[in-house]
């Protein structure tokens, strides 16, 4: 997905122009599902941690059916230009990150347990960059959703920073402001693709658990 001019040849080539199916055996956590399954306790999360396609299956794996997750969107937030495109955005010009909206619900699943796992789904000490994918785009953000949620996600990040990477982290954490959902053949990519794109740099970390 990056724009990079390296990459042409290989990862950014197979991005761009690889077929895209509209077929999938497996959709779960569609808009549809979700919505008949949501209560009116939901909140919602939105971050930012590269290539938005293995970012949003890390998260549909591990939270849904039934563990908390109701549904998980891909995305452009952080930027100033109305209605951006997936072209525009993997250029650079229009300042927004690749990322996922979740749709949650907090008796099942905390706001804490889903950046804990985001911290360890990607590798926050890097700038601008996951894998082979650079920019700002690709950028490590946390986009949150009133001061509760900000108050949370900088206690994590600084316990994830010292315990965890033992380096300060690059991950922002700033109010979520506007939200443009992806073109539709980005939502559910990975299980419409299997064999799709997905960075290197998304995997599930073996970590202790944080302190309290």
């Amino acid at each position: 997905m990056a724009f990079a001019v390296p990459a042409i040849g290989s990862t950014l080539f197979s991005r761009f122009f690889r077929p895209f199916s509209t077929s999938s055996p497996f959709l779960s956590l569609t808009s549809e599902s979700a919505s008949r399954n949501m209560s009116g306790n939901t909140q919602q999360a939105t971050l930012a941690a590269g290539c938005f396609w293995g970012v949003e299956h890390l998260f549909r794996k591990h939270f849904g059916n039934g563990k908390g997750l109701l549904d998980a969107k891909v995305g452009y937030s952080g930027g100033s230009t109305a209605s951006p495109s997936y072209r525009a955005v993997c250029a650079g010009d229009t300042g927004h990150a690749e990322a996922v909206q979740l749709t949650f619900d907090p008796s099942i699943v905390s706001y804490r347990s889903l950046l804990e796992f985001f911290y360890r789904m990607h590798d926050p000490t890097t700038k601008n960059r996951q894998g082979p994918d650079v920019g700002t785009q690709y950028r490590s953000v946390v986009f949150t959703h009133g001061d509760e949620q900000e108050q949370t996600a900088k206690t994590v990040s600084e316990k994830v920073g010292e315990e965890w990477y033992k380096q300060p982290l690059s991950t922002e954490i700033v109010p979520a402001g506007q939200w443009w959902d992806a073109e539709e053949y980005h939502q559910l990519y990975l299980n419409k693709n299997p064999a799709g794109y997905e960075c290197p740099a998304h995997f599930v970390r073996n970590f202790p658990p944080l302190s309290a």
